[in-house]
């Protein structure tokens, strides 16, 4: 297959694809998600701030993280730290400052609502949205493949020699797969235990994370590389002790087990 497109041309504008895939993203996200919270009763009014928030800063953390982990190609060329439609995004940079970020604003804008109710209605509107952003991101992006192959499968891109294996399409799917696991997990009970969602989400992608950059882009000695292998497992490890912590709560106050499906704000 010849290289994926990294830009297009409408009259004298030029877009890259690669940032106008992720705008396309964090829009579909956007709406899906404020759906999912108002579906399990929360009061949407500041979903708009707390978006622009996460995104913002996930965006940040991510080029950051990127820019520390490759300083010898950024060093001294100032411009390079801009260049985002050539790539860049470490995305266990991402994660470790919209965390935090969402964390805070939960606190502040839904102080009445469990976190765990929030996450387990949040989470799955993120895997998706990750699922649909590796198709129209990193895919169009320079360097985006993984391993050289001559499989059938492979694909060209800009940046790299010979035909690769399609890391993000495998990834989309991989996200694809998780998203739809979910929903089924929420179906198969009309009240599950708070975190559930959460806590399985968080071990599959981590592991599965890990797992492709480790077996799939062939950089294990790339710091950034390690740091996103790091990163996952930290994130599995994370949803674990979050099931155990629910399971053990559950039986410690069994009366508390599963929380109802009741609105997060009394006022709306």
């Amino acid at each position: 297959m010849t290289g994926v497109p990294t830009s297009f041309h409408l009259g004298p504008l030029v877009f890259h694809t690669y940032g106008f895939g992720l705008a396309i993203t964090a829009y579909v996200g956007y709406l899906y998600a404020r759906k999912r919270l108002t579906d399990a009763h929360f009061d949407v009014a500041p979903f708009g701030g707390f978006a622009v928030a996460v995104i913002a800063s996930g965006l940040l953390g991510a080029r950051l993280a990127n820019i520390a982990t490759n300083w010898n190609y950024y060093s001294g060329h100032p411009l390079r730290w801009l260049a985002v439609w050539q790539g860049g995004l470490a995305s266990f940079g991402g994660i470790a400052l919209a965390v935090p970020v969402g964390l805070y604003l939960q606190r502040r804008w839904w102080p009445e609502s469990s976190l765990a109710r929030f996450t387990d209605a949040l989470v799955p509107a993120l895997v998706a949205s990750w699922a649909l952003g590796r198709v129209l991101g990193p895919q169009f992006m320079v360097n985006g493949g993984g391993h050289l192959t001559q499989q059938w499968f492979g694909m060209s891109y800009h940046g790299q020699s010979g035909e690769r294996v399609p890391v993000p399409l495998i990834q989309g799917m991989e996200d694809a797969l998780l998203w739809l696991g979910l929903l089924g997990l929420e179906r198969r009970r009309t009240a599950h235990r708070a975190g559930m969602v959460t806590g399985v989400a968080l071990i599959v992608w981590g592991v599965v994370r890990a797992t492709d950059e480790r077996l799939l882009l062939g950089q294990e000695s790339h710091s950034g590389s390690l740091g996103v292998q790091f990163a996952g497992l930290g994130l599995a490890l994370v949803g674990l002790a979050l099931l155990v912590h629910q399971a053990r709560r559950a039986n410690s106050t069994p009366g508390r087990s599963v929380d109802p499906i009741a609105p997060a704000n009394p006022s709306t």
